[in-house]
């Protein structure tokens, strides 16, 4: 369920429209998806934090976190854990 939840707050967050479809697990991330520039990891990592109700730190986050759409629901899995 996370997943989902994490594919449509960034189909919402890069107003994807109708390409949130396409997106997979394996989906790459930065690089790939030219929407998600500086500011819009800013407002993903808010609109995380806001849905998920977790804190986000600075330290948490790199390169790998935003490698796939699968390793960004996998990072926030693992910060709903704690």
């Amino acid at each position: 369920m996370t997943f989902d939840e994490v594919k449509n707050i960034l189909a919402d967050v890069l107003s994807l429209g109708p390409a949130r479809d396409t997106l997979t697990a394996d989906t790459v991330l930065l690089g790939n998806l030219p929407e998600l520039d500086s500011m819009a990891v800013v407002n993903l990592i808010g609109a995380l934090e806001e849905h998920f109700g977790i804190a986000i730190d600075d330290d948490d986050i790199s390169a790998s976190t935003f490698d796939t759409l699968g390793s960004l629901a996998a990072f926030v899995e693992h910060k709903l854990a704690r």
